[in-house]
């Protein structure tokens, strides 16, 4: 344990002294220099503080998500300034003993002075990160994107041929912090018009009483001709904090269910409903958390005991993961999958139609959007609430409308 903090107080040194070097480098202000230590020792004394107040009896507070936002506010932009100058001194080393070799070192010092200009690049680098995170934690957290698709199935039941679905994922209501934006939210719902309304997952972060005070707000969400319809997600579990006995938890979870009945949503538990209309029908089938490296309660095969290969199904999964898993390869055939979970990690770079790029793709194979194997699709929605890091970065949070077609997509 000590180890570790002697490592954490050295990397932490490291960090800050070339940072402070770099803007040494760049203004010889002393107004400049002395505001910029002074900040830096309150965001590192703030930080360390909060992180040993931290209570796992509560979980994330607020307090917690704007401690992780400061701490990747500093973080991340002096990691880079400190990588740029580490590349700097590397060459300033060689370059003096270049010199040393050579015999034309005049002035006496081993090492050539700092360029200004490389720190200047390094600060005009690092407030890239840093005015994205600002964004993030003020305008991209509620900056709700409507993304759509069109699906094509050869199979889709003739009456459904035009169906529309709308999917929101990853509430995490404990994170909100203004009405306003949610109420906004729920009218861009609204304003789809959906045929169906599936939410996949993750209504808290941890406690049941982080929705009490947004059920009136996702109350009014419109009624869908043919339902509304949910599943639980690996937060709706209580996993991560430390509950005083089994019979807290076990409440906690009993309230996290009911609070889908609150807000009018039908809570699927590894089972199915058949959705019906004219003569036909589809099969909606949820089922519980199944993750790789999370809670796995899922239980596909029960879920979809009474329905055929034929029957067409959507299905709703919490976890992407379990796709590549269970899902895409099962015998009874499911033809669309619904997931959440990743939040795309809330921060990445996307430009629809030509690139999309976010850290967490090198966890998840399926993290954002729309994959496809062999005729069966699977959607993961990039989250409506956000967890952790109080913002978001390039991947803007998210309602999904899906169009199912009848028939082969036209290339």
């Amino acid at each position: 344990m000590a180890l570790r903090w002697i490592i954490l107080f050295v990397v932490i040194a490291i960090i800050e002294l070339y940072s402070f070097q770099a803007v040494k480098t760049f203004t010889k202000v002393r107004w400049i220099l002395l505001t910029y230590i002074i900040v830096s020792l309150f965001a590192v004394v703030f930080i360390v503080y909060q992180f040993t107040k931290f209570d796992r009896t509560i979980g994330q507070t607020p307090m917690t998500m704007i401690t992780i936002g400061l701490l990747l506010l500093v973080l991340v932009p002096k990691l880079l300034i400190t990588f740029i100058m580490i590349i700097e001194d590397v060459y300033r080393v060689f370059s003096g003993a270049i010199t040393r070799f050579m015999g034309d070192n005049d002035n006496g010092s081993f090492l050539p002075e700092r360029r200004k200009f490389v720190s200047q690049i390094a600060l005009g680098i690092a407030a890239v990160p840093f005015l994205s995170l600002i964004y993030g934690m003020t305008i991209g957290k509620y900056n709700f994107k409507v993304l759509k698709q069109t699906l094509f199935f050869p199979d889709l039941p003739d009456a459904f041929d035009g169906f529309k679905i709308t999917q929101i994922s990853d509430i995490h209501s404990g994170s909100f912090d203004n009405a306003e934006k949610i109420s906004y939210a729920i009218d861009l719902i609204n304003e789809q018009n959906s045929d169906l309304l599936l939410f996949t997952g993750d209504i808290v972060n941890t406690h049941a009483t982080e929705m009490h005070p947004w059920i009136e707000s996702f109350n009014k969400i419109q009624n869908h001709e043919f339902g509304k319809f949910s599943i639980l997600g690996n937060h709706d579990y209580g996993e991560y904090v430390d509950w005083p006995n089994d019979e807290a938890k076990n409440k906690n979870f009993n309230d996290i269910k009911d609070l889908h009945r609150q807000i009018d949503f039908k809570l699927l538990l590894n089972e199915n409903v058949k959705v019906k209309k004219g003569n036909d029908e589809i099969a909606v089938v949820g089922v519980e958390n199944w993750g790789i490296k999370f809670k796995k309660v899922g239980d596909l095969n029960k879920a979809s005991e009474d329905l055929k290969k034929e029957d067409f199904k959507i299905l709703m999964s919490h976890d992407p993961s379990h796709w590549d898993a269970e899902i895409q390869h099962h015998p009874k055939h499911f033809h669309l999958t619904l997931s959440g979970h990743t939040h795309g990690f809330q921060f990445g770079i996307e430009i629809p139609g030509f690139f999309k790029w976010s850290p967490v793709e090198y966890v998840y194979k399926q993290w954002a959007g729309l994959y496809e194997n062999l005729g069966r699709y699977i959607y993961v929605n990039r989250g409506f609430g956000f967890h952790a890091y109080p913002g978001r970065v390039g991947i803007m949070p998210e309602i999904t409308v899906i169009e199912l077609k009848k028939g082969q997509k036209i290339v």
